[in-house]
C-alpha cells in the first residue's frame, strides 16, 4: 500500500479496527477454507495482516506464518502473537521465490493504486511454491474512491480479477460473494477469490 492517507487512518483507528477485527475473524469462514487448503503445517504468509488476527488463527492451526503490514500500529500488536513472524512491510516488498504453501492477501491489495496490482500479483505468483493458494479478498464495483474515513480503494469485480490473477501465473478456481459494514460503517458487495498457482 502505498496511500499515505490511508495508512494514517489504520495508525489512528487501530484500536477500533482491532476490536472489530476480534469480532470478524472469529466467525469467518473464509479462514477455515484457507487453512483447510495449505499443507498441513505449511508456510504463509499474511499479506496486509492488520493486528494480526487471521495470522493468528493461521499459527494455532499449526501453519508457519509470516505476517506484513504497512501500519507500524498494526505490526506493533500482531508481533506480540504466538507463532507469527510479523514486520513492518509495503506489497513491493514481497520479493520471496517459491517459499509459500499460502497467502491471505485478505481486503488489503484493494488499497494498492490499480495499476500497481498487476506486479503485485506477479509477486505473489512467483513468492508461491507450485499448487501453493491464493486468498485475495476486494470490495466489488468500478473505479476508484476514498470512504468517509479517507481509506483509498479500488473496486472490482469477478471478470476482471481473473483476468489479473490468470496472467500473474495464477489459476483461480472458486470465488464467494457477499455484503458487509465494515469499519465505515456502510454496507458494501465483496468478492474472494481462490486462485493456485
Amino acid at each position: 500500500m502505498s496511500d499515505e492517507r490511508t495508512l494514517a487512518v489504520y495508525e489512528s483507528c487501530s484500536e477500533d479496527y482491532t476490536a472489530m477485527m476480534d469480532r470478524e475473524a472469529r466467525r469467518d469462514p473464509m479462514i477455515d477454507r484457507f487453512i483447510a487448503a495449505c499443507a498441513k503445517g505449511g508456510r504463509v504468509l499474511d499479506l496486509g495482516c492488520g493486528a494480526g488476527h487471521y495470522a493468528r488463527r493461521m499459527a494455532e492451526a499449526g501453519l508457519r506464518v509470516d505476517a506484513i503490514d504497512a501500519t507500524p500500529a498494526m505490526i506493533d500488536m500482531a508481533a506480540r502473537l504466538p507463532g507469527v513472524a510479523a514486520r513492518l512491510g509495503r506489497f513491493e516488498d514481497l520479493s520471496a521465490r517459491d517459499l509459500y504453501d499460502g497467502i491471505w492477501a485478505y481486503f488489503s491489495l484493494l488499497h494498492a493504486p490499480r495499476a500497481s496490482l498487476p506486479d503485485h500479483l506477479g509477486r505473489i505468483a512467483e513468492a508461491l511454491r507450485p499448487g501453493g493458494v491464493l486468498f485475495m479478498g476486494m470490495k466489488r464495483g468500478a473505479g476508484g474512491a476514498r470512504d468517509k474515513l479517507d481509506r483509498y480503494y479500488e473496486y472490482y469485480e469477478r471478470d476482471e480479477l481473473e483476468s489479473l490473477l490468470t496472467a500473474a501465473g495464477l489459476t483461480p478456481d472458486a470465488h464467494w460473494t457477499g455484503k458487509s459494514a465494515g469499519l465505515a460503517g456502510h454496507p458494501q458487495g465483496w468478492i474472494v477469490v481462490q486462485a493456485h498457482a
